[in-house]
């Protein structure tokens, strides 16, 4: 069995696919098996490009090689995951909109809901901040992904291989 999670943000050049990338860098740590991991994003003013140059810069940094390309989040993604981790509130909104009869409410999470530490809601977007919003983002997603796997882990949702 496999456990299908995609992180979503607004243009999925900054937040999730940090997320997605820290998430990806714990599982291979861990050597955690039964994940399929993707983003997107509830716009797609960015399809097909690579995250932003400053955030996979601040990634490689921790050593976290952002290579995934931006899409637009499609109601299919529904059937798809079993996971739909949204970044803040608007995203989550976004995402519900396209679920008016709410058959996945029960897939779709705010990502800090999985944070240990963070303790706000919404993951601040950092795309028209300086260098410190991305390392906020960077230390918010590595911190959620350690809760998002332990709580996998607890589930029996995945294991070793």
């Amino acid at each position: 069995m496999s456990v299908n999670i995609l992180f979503v943000c607004l243009g999925n050049i900054c937040r999730s696919p940090a997320a997605e990338g820290a998430f990806i860098d714990l599982v291979q740590r861990q050597n955690v098996d039964g994940l399929n991991i993707d983003s997107a994003g509830t716009s797609a003013y960015h399809t097909g490009e690579l995250a932003d140059p400053r955030m996979r810069e601040h990634a490689l940094k921790r050593g976290l090689d952002l290579t995934s390309r931006a899409r637009q989040f499609v109601k299919e993604d529904f059937e798809k995951f079993d996971y739909i981790l949204c970044m803040d509130q608007s995203n989550y909104t976004n995402v519900m909109k396209l679920d008016p009869e709410k058959n996945f409410k029960n897939k779709v999470y705010l990502f800090s809901h999985f944070c240990r530490f963070f303790s706000g809601k919404d993951v601040p977007d950092p795309y028209f901040g300086g260098a410190e919003g991305f390392e906020e983002v960077l230390d918010i997603v590595q911190d959620g992904s350690i809760g998002l796997l332990e709580h996998l882990k607890k589930a029996g949702l995945c294991g070793e291989k």
